[in-house]
């Protein structure tokens, strides 16, 4: 049989010689690779190993064994899959490095390629690996591996932001707008109902907190004054215009009127994403458009403008996050409304229970009566009908919105009366 195989090899050496010889004699490689059915590429590289080989290097190479002579021992492997389980957080090369430090050198990529062969490729495969044998086979789990698949589990995030009804927690924090040439720097002081994300902004010249309790008290208290709906707790940073000593303006301010200051852990803004993302969409938005086309020479200026935005920001604008789904900032409140309508409806009914017809009559006129806020959209032609094709951005500055000046006074002004002893109220132009 192996003389059989070594005939064979020199009779396929010998053809391939031959087409070699044949484009020798015809002068051209095409034609005689043509005539044989042999690519050019594979005539050169016949002609190379002829060259360098001789005739044994025109017969076919040895097949590659099954087992490569560096194949990395089983004991090995089985410590870097213990590894693996060991630190599922880290990767491949620190894997290596851990391994080297007992002795056995296998490089970053043969590791991965290790863990890629047990499924064991990515972080959340480990975790899953891990977790099986936990629960299959009782392995004990340190505060690693503990901490790991609590992190890559949805069930152990803790939303540390969750509200129930409009007004139950705002979030606010201080953005950098820009260094405006004539007037310095400007701020945006945010606040961001965690609901349904309905925004409040004011613009100023200082992150002092008097600002930052200017837009609670010129227009975040009086929106939801407006419709009876109790502001309970305000979630901020730890910065400087928020906290304090006991005789902080901000701390002051919400003590007096009632309001829970929550504060985030530091260096933790992902706890009040409510209003970072906010920050992030008035900056695509309005602040990169705006201050590219039009030269703003005062805060007031800029902040008209802002005060349009936002009413398309929260009266027209759908909102695709997992709490409005589709819908507008406003909607929240109207929700919130009818469901207050219908619950006194059906109080009704239990007192009227025993005369049909008067339950038919306020089942027909909860029915008939608009969802859509007048008073939080501007007037109500306009804006009942807000949802319809071609509706236009409402006009900035209508009375009762959120984020403009009620009608009769300038921007920075109360809406009612002054703010509480010791809190000082600045205009937003920055005087």
């Amino acid at each position: 049989m192996r003389e059989s195989d070594e005939r064979r090899e020199e009779k396929v050496a010998r053809q391939r010689l031959s087409v070699l010889q044949l484009a020798e004699t015809l002068g051209s490689v095409s034609d005689a690779c043509r005539q044989r059915g042999m690519t050019r590429t594979m005539f050169y590289e016949y002609k190379k190993r002829f060259q360098t080989h001789g005739l044994k290097g025109l017969k076919d190479l040895p097949p590659i064994h099954e087992s490569h002579p560096f194949t990395t021992p089983p004991a090995v492997v089985q410590r870097i899959l213990e590894l693996s389980l060991a630190h599922p957080g880290k990767g491949c090369k620190f894997i290596s490095d851990l391994l080297k430090l007992e002795g056995p050198y296998v490089s970053g990529p043969t590791v991965q390629s290790i863990l890629d062969k047990h499924g064991m490729g990515t972080r959340f495969e480990r975790l899953l690996k891990l977790k099986a044998k936990h629960l299959e086979e009782g392995l004990e789990l340190n505060a690693e591996q503990v901490a790991a698949i609590e992190k890559a589990n949805p069930c152990f995030r803790e939303r540390h932001v969750e509200s129930s009804r409009p007004g139950e927690l705002l979030s606010a924090d201080t953005f950098f707008v820009g260094h405006f040439k004539g007037v310095g720097k400007v701020y945006l002081h945010a606040v961001v109902d965690t609901y349904g994300s309905y925004g409040f902004g004011l613009l100023h010249t200082s992150r002092q907190p008097e600002a930052a309790a200017t837009v609670l008290h010129n227009d975040v208290l009086s929106f939801y004054a407006d419709r009876s709906l109790p502001v309970n707790a305000v979630l901020t940073d730890n910065g400087r215009e928020f906290c304090g000593t006991d005789h902080h303006p901000y701390e002051i301010y919400l003590a007096l009127n009632d309001i829970e200051h929550r504060r985030t852990r530091v260096r933790t803004p992902q706890t009040n994403g409510f209003v970072e993302r906010f920050h992030r969409t008035v900056l695509e938005e309005f602040f990169v458009e705006a201050l590219r086309t039009t030269f703003y020479e005062t805060v007031g200026a800029l902040q008209t403008d802002l005060d349009a935005w936002l009413v398309y920001y929260n009266t027209e604008r759908p909102h695709q996050g997992y709490r409005n789904m589709g819908h507008r900032p406003i909607d929240t409140f109207n929700y919130v409304r009818r469901d207050r309508q219908w619950r006194s409806m059906m109080m009704q009914m239990e007192y009227s229970s025993t005369d049909p017809d008067a339950n038919a009559c306020l089942l027909r006129a909860s029915c008939a009566e608009p969802i859509t806020d007048a008073a939080a959209t501007g007037e109500a032609s306009q804006f009942q009908t807000a949802e319809a094709p071609g509706s236009v951005v409402p006009p900035h500055r209508e009375p009762g919105r959120a984020g403009a000046p009620r009608a009769g006074r300038k921007a920075g002004q109360p809406a009612s009366g002054t703010p509480p002893a010791g809190v000082l109220v600045c205009a937003a132009a920055g005087s």
